[in-house]
């Protein structure tokens, strides 16, 4: 899942400013699980902007709307008409629900009202954890399906780096479990702790053409 959390309102306000008719266009799977830019959240930042802007005197007109993944041309184009009443577009979707409204809508300000953070996994309700950082060049069938990438704090290939803390706990951040304690348990279990006694070289990150494409091929 991708997250995102939303950008400050001084921000907001900020970039919209100049614009008097606004369109909030939320979005309706990943940040409406984390409760950043569904169809609720869409409402509130509107009357909150109302409220900011009636109490600055300004005459404006802000018009709401949700899709259920702007980062699908064919839904994002379900916006077209509310688009075309407005100055510009505050959106609430990740960064590539962004840039797909901003391809479409090519003569419109497209702004980002959210800050996307991580690809995630939920822990609990309200609570998701980095676990994948989309390296492009996957690293899990060494690890036991634990990413160094990510969850260890230095991102080691090789661990655990000597710092553990007592009780497995990373020795940055001693409230998060050190990556390789975990990979070490995992790969006990499996009976592949061999995986463990090898050595990998610096991980080559160039592996990963940016900007990604990617054709799926059915099987």
């Amino acid at each position: 899942m991708i997250i995102a959390e939303r950008k400050p309102m001084e921000e907001i306000k900020q970039v919209t400013a100049p614009y008097k008719k606004l369109l909030l266009a939320g979005c309706g799977t990943c940040v409406t699980v984390c409760w950043a830019g569904g169809e609720k959240e869409v409402g509130i930042l509107a009357s909150q902007l109302r409220l900011a802007r009636g109490t600055e005197g300004k005459d404006h007109a802000i018009l709401e709307a949700t899709v259920e993944r702007q980062c699908e041309k064919e839904m994002a184009e379900e916006l077209r008409s509310k688009v075309a009443e407005v100055d510009a577009v505050l959106s609430l979707a990740c960064g590539i629900g962004v840039q797909t409204m901003a391809e479409i809508f090519e003569d419109k300000p497209i702004f980002p009202a959210l800050n996307t953070t991580f690809l995630g996994m939920p822990e609990k309700e309200g609570v998701w954890v980095e676990m994948c950082g989309a390296c492009g060049d996957c690293f899990l069938d060494r690890t036991g399906s634990v990413c160094p990438i990510v969850r260890c704090a230095k991102g080691l290939l090789n661990g655990p780096c000597g710092g553990t803390r007592k009780g497995g706990k990373c020795e940055i951040d001693p409230q998060k479990d050190c990556a390789w304690v975990l990979i070490h348990r995992r790969l006990i279990k499996q009976g592949r702790l061999y995986l463990m006694e090898k050595y990998y070289p610096p991980k080559n990150f160039r592996a990963v053409k940016r900007p990604g494409k990617i054709q799926a091929i059915k099987a």
